[in-house]
């Protein structure tokens, strides 16, 4: 194996470690904001915990956070829970920031 073949190799596999992390971050985030819009919108326990589940599910819809950011804007409209589109992003951001720093810390 030349070099050039050995260096391949090691972005190939920087860049599927990297994806990897990536989807866990995503869906931890996702489960992370679904638990957030739960206690919003006034559930809790294993109504909360279905609910986080279901944002994690919306992710798989399209590519990208709009999958997740709609579902969260249309259930919060559904139950009147008053947050504007920006402070939902802004909570997307912090608790994607949060689920990097628990998969870095294995948690």
């Amino acid at each position: 194996m030349t070099t050039f073949d050995k260096r391949e190799e090691g972005f190939e596999k920087q860049f599927a470690h990297d994806e990897e992390l990536r989807f866990k971050a995503n869906a931890r985030r996702n489960k992370l904001l679904g638990a957030w819009a739960a206690t919003q919108m006034g559930l809790s326990g294993a109504d909360a915990d279905a609910y986080a589940k279901e944002v994690v599910m919306a992710d798989f819809e399209e590519a990208g956070d709009e999958d997740v950011f709609r579902k969260v804007r249309k259930d919060f409209d559904a139950k009147g829970v008053k947050q504007t589109d920006q402070q939902i992003r802004t909570t997307m951001t912090t608790l994607m920031a949060e689920a990097i720093t628990l998969i870095k810390a294995g948690k």
